[in-house]
């Protein structure tokens, strides 16, 4: 059977095409296709930057669904969460010219804000650590409110957490660092970054965090619906607010220009990037982030990126002078931005080679694959490579990307390989009842949740089902 490029084979490969000077462009073109057509990716781009100068760019697809245009150079994709990489370099740039310090409280630039939150920084805004309510979990607040009605509205929720104590990930904290930058700089958030980040690339970036606004050459990303088997284009409507959060819709081009900017210091100096991607301290110790920036780490090789909508991502790797660059228009099945970059990643410099991760990636793909009879034995072959490995979470993954594609024999299967690889695992057992439930199989769905039950007592997901189940047995 043809193996995937997905396969360590290709992954040598590259690396003896690397190691002679060479960026294994022809192989990571191979593997990108792979990837969009097992997912049914419709329009991708990605961007490769090595020792401060562009050696892969690339377009796949088609902008929309609507029209036979081809992705190019001047298709603007909006890369949603992304978007903070550049609000946080607009806040570094302010704190390198000593307009605003990570300790200063934000009631230093916002007036008439809640007592509770009179003491959160900038720094708690940029390491989603404030505690302030998500301002997206509340339907009656509206994109076109005005900021002290947002405001208002917010300060009669309690605080989520003792702010500095853990991350959350919440779009307030980036509202507030919208208001704080204009009240700084006296202009426009957009213009702001437009002028300090985007100066040589006019008309290659829009913001716009409203997916019905017709603006030419965006890109909006399309959101898969697993019941019509289809694609429905996002309607998604965030307001100006979001701009500083959401909003960048941006072409390769502009996006690989900023990219160089950042890794020769145009945009900011060592020094400040180095405090930029400086781990924060989290009161409970355990969670991991910088200020604005997830931190990977890959054989003790550290990286800084972020990703947006599951359809685009940027990752940096400052010690190896690099930086990956993915936008795309959406997916049918498994979120793959980081997946596809960590294995571009691998090809060009060994030293980034996460043998855990391309074994993860290759079971997601082989499963991926309709009826694919081979996926069980590969799953096998990845996990013989190292006995340590646990794959439990990776096939809970796929079992319910499965089941909520209708594909629910495979997803069963896959459920039931899972519990043969975790016996003890009440999770696993919870897993294959719920697919024995989607397949009308009562019988064995009742025995996989009373199973789940046993390992786990608390596990009152279990409990609710099986009285669930039990009644509807007696109704047949």
């Amino acid at each position: 059977m043809k193996q995937l490029i997905l396969t360590t084979f290709a992954l040598s490969i590259s690396i003896i095409a690397y190691s002679q000077k060479t960026i294994p462009s022809t192989l990571i073109d191979q593997y990108v296709k792979e990837v969009i057509k097992i997912n049914h990716i419709p329009g991708l781009a990605i961007g490769i930057i090595k020792n401060d100068q562009i050696v892969f760019q690339q377009y796949y697809g088609k902008e929309t669904l609507e029209s036979d245009k081809k992705v190019d150079s001047n298709s603007m994709f909006r890369i949603y969460s992304t978007s903070k990489l550049m609000s946080n370099i607009g806040v570094f740039q302010l704190i390198e010219r000593g307009k605003l310090s990570l300790e200063d409280n934000i009631s230093k630039y916002i007036e008439h804000l809640p007592k509770e939150w009179q003491d959160v920084k900038i720094k708690n805004l940029l390491t989603h650590s404030s505690g302030i309510p998500n301002l997206i979990a509340f339907n009656d607040i509206l994109p076109d409110d005005s900021n002290d009605k947002v405001i208002e509205r917010l300060s009669r929720e309690k605080m989520e957490f003792k702010t500095g104590n853990e991350f959350r990930y919440n779009q307030t904290n980036y509202f507030l660092l919208t208001l704080i930058i204009q009240k700084i700089t006296g202009q426009s958030f957009e213009n702001f970054i437009l002028n300090n980040q985007f100066s040589d690339s006019k008309g290659q970036v829009v913001f716009s965090s409203n997916a019905l606004e017709k603006i030419p050459n965006r890109v909006v990303k399309y959101n898969y619906n697993s019941e019509r088997k289809q694609y429905d284009k996002s309607t998604d409507i965030n307001g100006i607010k979001a701009h500083s959060a959401n909003g960048v819709a941006i072409t390769l081009p502009a996006f690989l220009k900023w990219s160089i900017h950042l890794s020769k210091n145009d945009l900011l100096d060592q020094k400040t990037k180095e405090m930029m991607w400086r781990p924060f301290g989290f009161g409970n110790k355990k969670d991991v982030f910088a200020y604005g920036w997830d931190i990977s780490k890959v054989n003790n090789i550290a990286s800084y990126n972020f990703s947006g909508g599951n359809v685009s991502s940027y990752k940096i790797y400052p010690y190896n002078n690099m930086s990956i660059i993915m936008m795309s228009n959406g997916y049918s099945l498994f979120p793959i931005q980081y997946r596809i970059i960590n294995h571009i990643a691998a090809m060009i410099d060994k030293n980034l080679t996460d043998e855990y991760s391309l074994a993860d990636e290759t079971i997601i793909s082989e499963f991926s694959k309709k009826n694919n009879p081979d996926a069980e034995r590969i799953y096998y072959s990845m996990k013989a490579k190292d006995p340590k490995w646990n794959f439990e979470n990776t096939l809970n993954e796929i079992g319910y990307i499965l089941l909520r594609n209708s594909r629910i024999d495979e997803a069963v299967k896959v459920f039931a390989l899972n519990v043969k690889e975790n016996p003890q695992s009440a999770n696993a057992f919870d897993s294959l009842g719920e697919s024995y439930l989607a397949a009308k199989n009562y019988a064995l769905a009742l025995e996989n949740y009373k199973k789940s039950l046993a390992i786990n007592p608390e596990n009152t997901n279990a409990v609710k089902m099986i009285h669930t189940i039990e009644d509807l047995i007696k109704e047949k």
